[in-house]
Protein backbone atom coordinates (compact mmCIF):
# COMPACT_ATOMS: atom_id res chain seq x y z
CA UNK A 1 0.00 0.00 0.00
CA UNK A 2 2.57 2.05 0.60
CA UNK A 3 3.63 2.52 -3.44
CA UNK A 4 0.14 3.55 -3.79
CA UNK A 5 0.60 6.51 -1.56
CA UNK A 6 3.67 7.33 -3.41
CA UNK A 7 2.53 6.94 -6.74
CA UNK A 8 -0.48 9.05 -5.99
CA UNK A 9 1.31 11.98 -4.22
CA UNK A 10 3.76 11.82 -7.11
CA UNK A 11 0.90 11.80 -9.49
CA UNK A 12 -1.04 15.15 -7.74
CA UNK A 13 2.59 16.87 -7.70
CA UNK A 14 2.49 16.50 -11.51
CA UNK A 15 -0.90 17.67 -11.89
CA UNK A 16 -0.23 20.36 -9.50
CA UNK A 17 2.99 21.62 -11.56
CA UNK A 18 1.93 21.70 -14.98
CA UNK A 19 -1.32 23.31 -14.22
CA UNK A 20 0.86 26.30 -12.42
CA UNK A 21 2.64 27.30 -15.49
CA UNK A 22 -0.61 27.59 -17.39
CA UNK A 23 -1.60 31.39 -17.18
CA UNK A 24 -5.15 32.80 -18.28
CA UNK A 25 -7.55 36.10 -17.90
CA UNK A 26 -9.49 34.36 -14.98
CA UNK A 27 -6.31 33.57 -12.66
CA UNK A 28 -4.96 37.11 -13.65
CA UNK A 29 -8.62 38.82 -11.93
CA UNK A 30 -8.21 36.19 -9.19
CA UNK A 31 -4.90 37.76 -8.38
CA UNK A 32 -5.53 41.11 -9.26
CA UNK A 33 -8.57 41.25 -6.90
CA UNK A 34 -6.60 39.24 -4.02
CA UNK A 35 -9.28 36.52 -4.00
CA UNK A 36 -6.42 33.99 -5.24
CA UNK A 37 -5.79 33.02 -1.36
CA UNK A 38 -9.69 32.15 -1.55
CA UNK A 39 -9.48 29.94 -4.51
CA UNK A 40 -6.17 28.60 -3.24
CA UNK A 41 -7.93 27.49 0.21
CA UNK A 42 -11.13 25.72 -1.59
CA UNK A 43 -8.55 24.30 -3.69
CA UNK A 44 -6.87 22.57 -0.42
CA UNK A 45 -10.06 21.98 1.58
CA UNK A 46 -11.25 20.17 -1.42
CA UNK A 47 -7.91 18.01 -1.99
CA UNK A 48 -7.50 17.34 1.97
CA UNK A 49 -10.78 16.02 1.82
CA UNK A 50 -10.31 13.81 -0.99
CA UNK A 51 -7.33 12.79 0.49
CA UNK A 52 -9.13 11.86 3.78
CA UNK A 53 -11.99 9.98 1.69
CA UNK A 54 -9.09 7.63 -0.17
CA UNK A 55 -7.51 6.92 3.20
CA UNK A 56 -10.51 6.05 4.81
CA UNK A 57 -11.58 3.48 1.99
CA UNK A 58 -8.02 2.35 2.02
CA UNK A 59 -8.21 1.37 5.75
CA UNK A 60 -11.47 -0.40 5.17
CA UNK A 61 -10.32 -2.29 2.30
CA UNK A 62 -7.04 -3.14 4.44
CA UNK A 63 -9.01 -4.35 7.19
CA UNK A 64 -11.73 -6.61 4.72
CA UNK A 65 -8.12 -8.01 3.58
CA UNK A 66 -7.07 -8.89 7.10
CA UNK A 67 -10.47 -10.81 7.46
CA UNK A 68 -10.66 -12.59 4.34
CA UNK A 69 -6.94 -13.48 5.31
CA UNK A 70 -8.14 -14.92 8.54
CA UNK A 71 -10.78 -16.63 7.62
CA UNK A 72 -8.46 -19.01 5.29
Amino acid sequence: MRTFWHRSLLFILLLWSSHAKASDGLEEYFYSSGKIKVVAAVAAVVMLGLLYAIWRIDRKVSALEKKLDSKK
